[in-house]
């Protein structure tokens, strides 16, 4: 691989992005590796540190905003803290692989602006505003405080969606997942294998 490239899917919570890229990355051909973020955030159960997320306390996570070790980060909520660190990015390029991104808006677009020639940025939005609370109620992870706020900012995330290269409404996941297997497959020059 002469030159690793970025894939950026963002979304509003519950939209159907982790969905996605979980299907891209078991395509072989695609050469894809996660970019695991890091988060001052708790685990949620059946989180595992390393897989999940690089789980980092609050004071851990300042310290490397401070050391300049993050490609982007934000506070998503206070005291929330996500960003994506340089070193993660590095190994899987090292590794000869494609970098993808599952990855709040503000995070991917910053992506996008610092390497905008390398970058596949797509957003994935969801059917309607109520499918999004009723699939979020579905999850059963979070207090309906928290689900209030994923939805109030929910209404901002989409309107950042003409910012991103692609937008895939996922109305029907099938439809959703070859879409995006279409749109990542020609961005990387993959081969599609016979199955």
């Amino acid at each position: 691989m002469s030159e690793g490239k970025l894939i950026v899917f963002s979304a509003p919570s519950g939209s159907g992005k982790t969905t996605i890229v979980r299907h891209l990355l078991k395509q072989p051909e695609l050469k894809l590796d996660f970019s695991i973020s890091a988060t001052s955030r708790a685990p949620r159960e059946n989180e595992v540190d390393g897989k999940d997320y690089y789980f980092l306390s609050l004071k851990d996570f300042k310290q490397k905003i401070k050391n300049d070790e993050f490609l982007e980060w934000e506070e998503v909520y206070r005291d929330n803290f996500y960003g994506t660190l340089k070193s993660e990015v590095e190994r899987i390029w090292k590794n000869g692989k494609h970098v993808i991104f599952d990855i709040d808006v503000v995070g991917g677009l910053d992506i996008k602006n610092i390497y905008p020639k390398r970058t596949l940025a797509v957003f994935v939005k969801p059917p309607s505003i109520e499918e999004l609370k009723i699939r979020l109620k579905k999850r059963k992870t979070e207090s309906p405080d928290k689900i209030s706020m994923r939805v109030a900012k929910a209404s901002i995330e989409l309107a950042t969606a003409p910012q991103f290269d692609f937008i895939i409404e996922n109305n029907k996941l099938d439809v959703a997942l070859e879409e995006a297997y279409e749109l990542v497959s020609s961005y990387v020059g993959a081969e599609k294998t016979a199955k």
